[in-house]
């Protein structure tokens, strides 16, 4: 999938967005598998055809869906992806337990198929977030914070003999497992859960919980930390994706909105009524722009039209919105009084709204009322409505979090929010006193959505919509089956009968007079054309067109009418074709017949002078042939002279052989140096070679431009000296295949020769990065590979991220690299002819220690590779000082922890005792704490699984541990 033309990482990092919120907003519910349980906004933000940024709102995330579900729907897909995906290790580290455990999850888990695909899921969540740029220390406490939701969930409380309240012993080591998972003491905990503390004229007063209240205590935290969770999540990919642009640059913005449909289930709740009122507004929104705003316009330019009727739903828009007698208004008022109930609630709505259309009384002891919307009838269950949009925790709570020593707790408790709902973090702590954020002035839910839905409605005012209407073709959830009534119902109640009529009668292309004429001038054939009405009135007469419309500024034609104007253009486009064709072979024709003429001339010059080069060649040979026969007459006169006795010759003097040391003064040949081979074809350039810059190649050498290159150069040696050789280095030896910082053309070089798929990677000359260069079947290729602010590394253009380079490189030995899926397949050794030139990072890493390595270089160091040059890299990033010995330049982590299992089995205790670095992976800030208390949950189980039970009294056998 493509979000554009432009190849870039921000292009991946959106795309991997979606992934991540289905996980943490999205579950099965009796009507979808795969049901939002919020609304998102996005704005995508173009320039020049290329993605800059992003931005995600979020509306209305249903938090009671962390505490409670109906029968046949599930809690929030992380939690099971999570249990799935999480190695037995981690497990333990978070302190997780069997999935059938958790009350939150109705003690329920999926069969070995859905876990599987679960444990798939939970890669895809990982990838997404290292790919969005969080943080390793972000991912850990965010997964302890969930594992503390889960184990919050298990608490349960019984009374005492003095009615004050305790935890039940079957319950306390989930106590202490959510204490140590939220970064809190244990009695502080317990003291939030079971009573309320105020301060009045300086004294604090504590006011006891019942059973009930302390339920609900518990229930309300777990549903705020998971929601601010989900805020802090959806604040971060806003940071990550935010366009890195100047201000005053100009972006054009494409928005997506994706929210929940219409819902209408057994039991109707509060979220149930926000999410119906959204789907209202956004039915008016698509009324108004369909209905109204097109009528409207033919109204305005004169055109004779009947009007078409549909069903407004403007009234049950002002039934919910209106002040201050609106549903939400009085929601709002009687949430305001502590002593208020429910049914208080419902009997409101009942004295206002008993004579309006819309609303339906219902007598029942519980607290019920009916609303007919646009859709049909919604009986809606008022129990927990006042609770529910309060949204409150008490002030105790709060503080507890923000002084956790989680810190990712700390921050989202800290956070403020604003108008609309949203998380907004902020990174000091702050005291309570002096926070404006309390539970007495904070907004309540309905009237935060209900800002946001106005904020959203008038972005969605200002632009120009395209709706995208989802039919649901039954009800059973099963493929190829299509339920016609069903069908028929969605297509009357979301307006689409009608909305086809409009299109069918209306006229869906109405240009104005300059767009029309500017586009079909050419059907006159006259030049110079005036861009006005009088123009496309002629134009449109010379048509044979009928059933369009002229009003005062533009023109109105039906969807089939720029079918036939097309046509018309067409057939003059035809025509243009013949007449430039006939033109360019005139003016060819002119051209062959020049040329031909000259090519005559130059044939008669060159047979005239091939006639005189023959006429001399051969007075030539007559010429020769006379002094042939000169001579011969000089030899027969000779010949007949008489012989005379030979002469003897003086004899010459043999030369003395020269002295040996005068060979060794002849001076020698000078040394050419060699001369480079030209480049073939495997040299070519790629839209993935993404280094060459041809331009730069042609200017001139500029002692500026120099400089800056050289600094460049510097900065990224000092990059790699100080943040990668570590995390390059293996053993104190660098990968095979890793060849330090060679130019372009060295690494073409030493791969020309190469097989398929041979490959190298090299540190980046002028960027804090690496290139990876592969041998393709036709030519080199180069892939950038970036090091991401978290970390991780990633091939630009890939959807995967990796934790360190040889990571990378053993992925792509089996899944090739995007867009030609190349294999990684053989590793180009250090042997070459051509050594490549390390000498930057030596001279930079090897200023103090060049002298001494000759002399103490052990023996060792012949076992760790038999070439020269892979020998020479093992000692190039050396500490000063330091030996070559592999052991002794090793980095302290890999000296104390070879890998995870290791650590787990061997050193449960050292992560925070011997690694004060924090080099190695991070851990729960109370790690040992959650290790002792679920050692403590598992031997009450091993005691009595038969007794444990969930906070409603239900005994679930599943929940049985088997493998304790």
């Amino acid at each position: 999938m493509e979000l554009c033309k432009a190849n870039s990482q921000l292009e991946q990092q959106i795309l991997q967005v979606n992934p991540l919120l289905e996980a943490f907003g999205n579950a099965q519910t009796v009507m979808n598998d795969n049901s939002s349980r919020f609304g998102k906004y996005i704005q995508l933000r173009f320039q020049n055809s290329s993605v800059k940024g992003a931005k995600i709102n979020e509306y209305l995330l249903e938090k009671s869906r962390v505490v409670h579900q109906d029968e046949g729907e599930q809690n929030f897909h992380i939690f099971y992806f999570m249990l799935a995906g999480i190695s037995k290790e981690d497990k333990e580290i978070y302190g997780l337990l069997d999935p059938t455990r958790y009350r939150c999850l109705n003690g329920r888990f999926g069969q070995e198929d859905m876990v599987q695909a679960w444990r798939v899921k939970y890669a895809e969540v990982c990838n997404a977030m290292d790919m969005v740029g969080f943080e390793e220390q972000e991912k850990v406490d965010m997964m302890t914070i969930l594992a503390g939701i889960l184990s919050l969930g298990n608490i349960t409380f019984e009374t005492t003999d003095s009615d004050a309240l305790k935890v039940s012993e079957a319950s306390r080591g989930w106590l202490k497992a959510t204490a140590g998972q939220f970064g809190v003491q244990e009695e502080d905990l317990l003291k939030s859960l079971t009573c309320t503390t105020s301060v009045t004229r300086g004294e604090a007063i504590q006011r006891l919980h019942n059973q009930q209240q302390a339920e609900d205590a518990r229930d309300s935290i777990a549903k705020v930390a998971y929601g601010r969770v989900f805020g802090w999540i959806v604040s971060k990919i806003n940071e990550q994706l935010a366009p890195k642009v100047d201000c005053d640059v100009e972006l054009n913005e494409i928005g997506i909105l994706d929210i929940f449909g219409f819902e209408n289930f057994a039991v109707n709740r509060f979220e149930q009524l926000c999410i119906n009122l959204a789907n209202e507004q956004l039915q008016y929104f698509f009324n108004h722009h369909i209905f109204l705003m097109e009528q409207k316009e033919y109204k305005e330019e004169g055109i004779t039209w009947e009007t078409i009727t549909y069903k407004d739903n403007k009234p049950i828009l002002d039934l919910f919105l209106t002040k201050p007698i609106g549903i939400l208004s009085l929601l709002d008022e009687q949430s305001a009084f502590p002593q208020a109930t429910d049914r208080d609630f419902v009997d409101k709505l009942n004295s206002k709204f008993k004579t309006a259309p819309n609303f339906e009384v219902v007598r029942n002891h519980t607290p019920l009322f009916t609303i007919v919307h646009y859709a049909g009838k919604v009986q809606y269950n008022a129990s927990g409505f006042l609770e529910k949009n309060r949204d409150t925790i008490p002030a105790n709570i709060r503080e507890l979090f923000i002084n956790s020593v989680t810190p990712l707790l700390s921050v989202l408790f800290a956070a403020t929010i604003s108008r609309t709902g949203t998380l907004m973090p902020r990174k000091a702590k702050v005291q309570v006193a002096d926070d404006n954020f309390n539970s007495t002035r904070k907004q309540s839910v309905g009237a935060q959505f209900k800002h946001s839905l106005a904020v959203l409605m008038e972005k969605m005012f200002a632009a120009g919509p395209h709706f995208v209407r989802c039919i649901k073709p039954n009800r059973s959830k099963q493929p190829d089956q299509i339920d016609s009534k069903l069908v028929m119902d969605q297509l009357r109640y979301n307006g689409l009968m009608e909305t086809i009529r409009i299109r069918r009668d209306g006229f869906s292309w109405r240009p104005s007079f300059k767009e029309f004429a500017e586009r079909y001038n050419i059907l006159l054939l006259k030049p110079d054309l005036p861009l006005d009405k009088s123009s496309c009135m002629s134009i449109l007469n010379s048509t044979e067109l009928s059933g369009w419309k002229c009003g005062s500024s533009r023109l109105f034609f039906k969807y089939w009418h720029q079918e036939e104007l097309a046509r018309l253009l067409e057939r003059l486009g035809r025509a243009a074709l013949v007449i430039q064709k006939n033109y360019r072979a005139r003016i060819c024709r002119r051209k062959f017949l020049s040329l031909l003429a000259e090519i005559r001339r130059q044939r008669q010059a060159q047979r005239e002078r091939e006639e005189r080069e023959e006429r001399e060649e051969e007075e030539q040979r007559r010429q020769q042939l006379e002094d042939e026969r000169k001579r011969r007459l000089e030899l027969e006169q000779e010949n007949l002279r008489p012989a005379s006795p030979p002469v003897p010759l003086p004899r010459k003097k043999k030369p003395e052989p020269r002295p040996r040391s005068v060979m060794s003064i002849v001076p020698k040949s000078p040394h050419l140096a060699p001369v480079p081979r030209p480049r073939s074809k495997l040299i070519e350039a790629t839209p993935f070679d993404n280094e060459l810059n041809a331009s730069l190649m042609l200017q001139p050498i500029d002692e500026e431009r120099m400089k800056e290159k050289h600094l460049k150069k510097t900065n990224t040696i000092r990059w790699f000296k100080e943040t990668q050789v570590r995390k390059l280095t293996r053993d104190g030896g660098f990968p095979s295949w890793f060849h330090g910082m060679i130019s372009r053309r060295q690494a073409e070089d030493l791969l020309i020769d190469k097989p398929l798929g041979c490959f190298l990677v090299r540190v980046g000359q002028s960027r804090e990065g690496y290139t990876l260069t592969f041998r393709g079947a036709d030519r080199c290729r180069h892939y950038m590979v970036e090091m991401q602010s978290n970390g991780k590394y990633v091939i630009l253009g890939e959807d995967r991220a990796h934790s360190s380079l040889p990571d990378l490189v053993q992925y792509h030995t089996t899944v090739g690299i995007k867009p030609f899926m190349e294999l990684l397949t053989l590793p180009c050794g250090q042997m070459c002819d051509q050594e490549p030139d390390y000498e930057e990072l030596k001279a930079f890493t090897l200023s103090s220690s060049s002298s001494s390595e000759a002399a103490e270089r052990p023996d060792d160091d012949q076992d760790m590779g038999s070439h020269k040059v892979h020998l020479q890299m093992q000692r190039l990033f050396l500490p000063p000082g330091g030996s070559s010995n592999p052991e002794s330049h090793k980095p302290p982590v890999l000296k104390r922890i070879s890998d995870r299992r290791r650590r787990i089995e061997a050193a449960p205790m050292e992560h925070k005792d011997d690694n004060p670095t924090g080099e190695s992976r991070p851990f729960p800030r109370l790690y040992p704490s959650i290790r002792l208390a679920m050692r403590e949950i598992q031997q009450i189980h091993q005691q009595s699984p038969d007794q444990i039970q969930v906070s409603s009294g239900k005994a679930l056998s599943s929940w049985k541990r088997t493998d304790a």
